[in-house]
């Protein structure tokens, strides 16, 4: 679809604060930029300030090779100032540790509320089981991508 599809989907969306989310973004043309261990904990390092700076806690999240699916509970933002914020300081943070200086992320991203019945611990799940069903391990403790609150 084209950004200016993309656009017109969110018109009429509004970010609730406490609401459960799952973010998905991807890295620019698919690239795998995330195999690298210190690409990865640089863009993990930015998930980690998020959640100390209150814009979200971080309930479970994967970092995978080019992309990244994150499970919040929104703070006190906007989600589109939690997602424009995570991806500049990520983006910054890669740069700093060596990454090409060239746009890291796709523009915009994926998200779904998740509505009052779901389970969130479900969410959870299936968002840590996303390397097995990749084929990147055969368990999910062998990837040293992701974290979960409950874990």
């Amino acid at each position: 679809m084209d950004q200016q599809g993309n656009h017109r989907l969110r018109q009429g969306r509004f970010s609730e604060t406490g609401r459960f989310y799952l973010l998905t973004t991807t890295t620019r043309g698919r690239m795998p930029l995330f195999t690298e261990m210190r690409y990865a904990r640089a863009a993990i390092q930015q998930l980690r300030h998020s959640d100390q700076e209150g814009a979200c806690q971080s309930l479970a999240w994967v970092l995978m090779p080019d992309h990244l699916h994150w499970l919040v509970q929104l703070g006190e933002c906007r989600l589109s100032d939690l997602m424009r914020t995570f991806k500049s300081r990520a983006s910054c943070s890669l740069y700093r540790v060596g990454a090409e200086r060239q746009p890291v992320w796709q523009r915009g991203y994926y998200d779904r509320a998740l509505r009052k019945d779901e389970d969130v611990r479900t969410a959870a799940r299936y968002i840590i089981a996303n390397p097995i069903r990749a084929g990147l391990v055969r368990r999910a403790g062998d990837y040293p991508h992701w974290d979960c609150v409950w874990l």
